[in-house]
């Protein structure tokens, strides 16, 4: 069986309208008749009534989508696994987590093969672009299909990967203006896949010389920034002892062309804090143990609670009393001007602080409180009382929103400011990353 697509009209299904999926689905639509598919029942709902509450795609390009009416594009948004049925190109974007002992969990991505070999039929292609280690997509995801569909992989079916670059909350480099990599289980299949999507991303394709190689890609670029990070997180607690600023040392440095300028900070999201353990997992299983990946990894999750007990050592040194201090947190969020909270490592620096007993107050203009309240636990704010005192503020967060604020006047002059992301005037804060 050879390909069936046609590649001047395919019908396109994207499995999972997260970060990733929805802004790829609206990008095709464009082009494409699109079927965009989720099994939350709530995001179907905002979806269909062109509202998007991850803020990637403005509800004006949404709606001019879903109100298209021509044969040839336009999206639909459904939650129903038979709606599925016409598509020639299936494309996987749902989340691939970590456990609580940082060991990749596939469960997303394999509920998610099954609902596409459910539709599969001769043909087709499934493109995935879910974060994974090298082999999950032929070893793991193809096993799925070929059982549930009862097809034979590269006879019947055919399989790509296509890994995604989505940074949230950036709208200068959004999906279309980001170099793709593409992959495909054939040379036929790959020459499809890269053409299809070279019709949309104007920055551009690369194609992979195999599946495994596009997923190993996938995972280095986010162990690499990982590492760096961990790197310069390393010599602020170096510099701190020292007594001089980080940021004025990365400010010196960076003039030598060759200097990456990475900025010590939280290490959280979908990517950067999640990505390295994938690719620790794989490396273990063929018996290798990965030393900088991991202890990149562990400083880099430590820094939350670093930044708690750097904090504490003001308030000692200022004759705080830390127990029932007022202390206010600003932004929970895992990056500025997004409202994405998923492993946010800001929550480490609430968990320390409420080991002395303080009074947190979390405030973020942007996150779904409900959400923040669901995943953690924890009690959080979209409005500030501006009747209220902090001992304490630390700037977890820069949101623009933050920017508008007098930061100095909720401490009622000055008390302790900390500034995790090193945005405000050096002469106001305490101390900062």
């Amino acid at each position: 069986m050879s390909l069936t697509i046609n590649t001047i009209d395919p019908r396109i299904a994207v499995i999972g309208l997260g970060y990733v999926g929805l802004p790829l689905a609206v990008e095709f639509a464009r082009k494409y008749k699109v079927t965009g598919f989720d099994i939350n029942a709530d995001r179907v709902r905002d979806l269909r009534s062109g509202f998007d509450k991850t803020r990637e795609v403005s509800n004006a390009d949404l709606t001019a989508v879903l109100e298209a009416n021509s044969e040839k594009n336009g999206l639909s948004i459904s939650g129903n696994p038979a709606d599925l049925n016409d598509a020639d190109v299936y494309i996987v974007t749902v989340p691939t987590p970590v456990d609580k002992h940082n060991r990749p969990d596939l469960t997303p991505l394999y509920k998610a093969s099954k609902v596409v070999a459910n539709a599969l039929k001769p043909g087709n292609i499934v493109i995935y672009e879910s974060t994974v280690y090298p082999g999950v997509t032929e070893d793991e995801c193809v096993p799925v299909l070929e059982r549930i569909s009862g097809m034979t992989f590269n006879t019947d079916f055919f399989v790509g990967y296509s890994p995604e670059r989505i940074n949230p909350g950036d709208k200068e480099h959004t999906v279309t203006r980001i170099r793709k990599v593409t992959s495909g289980s054939t040379p036929e299949a790959a020459e499809v896949i890269d053409t299809l999507y070279r019709s949309i991303i104007t920055a551009g394709t690369y194609k992979a010389a195999s599946i495994k190689v596009a997923e190993a890609a996938k995972v280095i670029e986010n162990a690499q920034r990982d590492i760096n990070i961990a790197f310069v997180n390393e010599l602020a607690k170096i510099f701190c002892k020292i007594g001089i600023d980080t940021r004025d040392v990365l400010d010196a440095a960076s003039t030598k062309w060759n200097f990456l300028k990475f900025s010590p900070g939280l290490v959280g999201g979908h990517c950067i804090g999640v990505d390295p353990y994938y690719l620790s997992q794989k490396a273990q299983e063929v018996g290798y143990h990965p030393e900088i990946i991991l202890a990149g990894r562990k400083l880099n999750d430590g820094m939350g609670e670093y930044i708690a007990h750097e904090v504490i050592k003001l308030m000692v040194k200022k004759d705080i009393p830390v127990k029932n201090a007022n202390i206010l947190i600003m932004g929970i969020t895992f990056k500025e001007n997004c409202p994405d909270v998923r492993n946010t490592r800001v929550v480490d620096i609430v968990h320390t602080l409420q080991e002395f007993d303080g009074n947190i107050t979390i405030y973020d203009p942007l996150a779904n409180c409900q959400e923040v309240k669901h995943e953690f636990g924890l009690e959080c704010v979209n409005e500030l009382d501006d009747t209220t005192i902090f001992d304490v503020v630390i700037l977890a967060v820069a949101h623009d929103e933050f920017k508008a604020i007098d930061i100095e006047r909720l401490c009622y002059g000055h008390k302790v400011i900390y500034d995790v992301k090193s945005v405000l005037p050096k002469e106001l804060a305490d101390a900062r990353l």
